[in-house]
């Protein structure tokens, strides 16, 4: 049975671009709650720190581009893991269904989780995530998938490479489905910002139909710097956040002037 915590903005007949905002949810349906260990106050306060804040409010305000969004917390189902042993954050308790916070503190028991019901919306999310790229590979010939999400200032205590710099806005590719020239732009359009390659974040979703395989399906992941476009009561900083948008905007509008 499809899910109904995704929205999906099928644009296809007319861009090549899906732009992607897959932790920006905070919701955890009430009938999963049951297997969370911590407070009410205390999965909120996880939701804060860990939540991509106003991604699907960005990836929202832009025209021209396909979109998928998930509703659901990172802390229900985390769509953009691998689902098996090659998921390097399997090691601290966060691959699809995570069982740790961001202290590395125990939060949920999968043994009391549904776990049928919670693979259900990943496996319906790539299915459908899948589709879309399938129906812009046809149109197009290519599908660009720009994926959107955002990081702390600071390094969390789950963070696997928090050694590495924490720029402005990191940019996470893998060159078989990050062209040189794809990258360019991007890092053209987000001039204004300190940019650096895959650090302290890699890589960028591609449905795994396709990844590693097609490269025709194209992906940059934008990993934004929370403090450029919040404060820290993570109210928005308006004129930022609209610089973020006119960016993002411009990056679309590239990609699809060069159809």
């Amino acid at each position: 049975m499809p899910s109904p915590y995704f929205r999906i903005t099928d644009l296809s007949v007319s861009s090549p671009v899906i732009l992607h905002a897959p932790h920006g949810g905070r919701l955890i349906p009430a009938e999963h709650l049951g297997a969370y260990l911590v407070s009410a106050a205390e999965l909120e306060a996880e939701k804060n720190i860990m939540t991509d804040h106003f991604t699907d409010e960005l990836v929202g305000g832009i025209t021209g581009a396909s979109s998928v969004t998930n509703e659901l917390s990172r802390f229900a189902v985390d769509v953009e893991r691998f689902p098996d042993e090659t998921e390097e954050m399997n090691a601290v308790g966060m691959g699809v269904l995570y069982t740790n916070g961001s202290r590395g503190q125990q939060i949920r028991d999968l043994r009391r989780a549904d776990r049928p019901r919670l693979m259900g919306h990943f496996e319906a999310y790539s299915a459908a995530f899948t589709d879309l790229v399938d129906a812009t590979l046809r149109r197009h010939g290519r599908a660009v998938i720009i994926d959107v999400h955002s990081y702390p200032e600071h390094a969390l205590a789950y963070e696997l490479h928090a050694e590495q710099p924490r720029p402005e806005l990191c940019l996470g590719y893998e060159d078989f489905h990050a062209p040189t020239d794809l990258v360019r732009t991007v890092t053209d359009a987000f001039a204004q910002l300190e940019i650096l390659p895959n650090g302290p974040f890699a890589g960028a979703y591609v449905p795994l139909e396709h990844y590693g395989t097609d490269a025709r399906v194209q992906s940059v992941m934008l990993e934004i710097r929370r403090d450029v476009y919040l404060h820290d009561s993570l109210e928005l900083k308006s004129g930022p956040f609209q610089g973020l948008q006119a960016s993002l905007q411009r990056l679309v509008n590239s990609v699809v002037g060069e159809i």
